[in-house]
């Protein structure tokens, strides 16, 4: 199972890529979601987890755009803003999971296994 991991905050970036590749995953990291979205339009992916507050393309858009590239693509938004929410333009994917910022890396895990799951 591969993941694509948009996140631009660089620390947060490797901590979640290194536990992620410890969980067995294979990750490809990028820093912003215009470089996800050109690496998801090379090649293909079974999850998208990305940031939602991001400079130039927020997750929402590159989610957005990501599952008109792959409907079949599974995403999950990590944010810090808990009083982000996702409705009207801001519409999220069907089937799109949301995890707040902070969070533990065994709920991280777990969570995205259960989005694999289904993909």
């Amino acid at each position: 199972m591969r993941i694509l991991l948009a996140e631009d905050d660089g620390d947060m970036r490797r901590f979640l890529e290194r536990a992620l590749e410890r969980a067995g995953y294979d990750v490809v990291a990028v820093g912003d979601g215009q470089a996800a979205y050109e690496r998801l339009r090379e090649e293909p992916f079974s999850l998208l987890l990305t940031d939602i507050v991001m400079p130039e393309m927020n997750g929402v858009e590159l989610a957005r755009r990501a599952t008109r590239l792959d409907p079949d693509l599974a995403v999950m938004f990590i944010t810090g803003f808990a009083a982000v929410a996702l409705d009207g333009d801001d519409a999220a994917p069907r089937g799109s999971k949301i995890l707040s910022k902070p969070f533990h890396l065994r709920e991280l895990v777990r969570e995205v296994g259960r989005m694999l799951e289904y993909a």
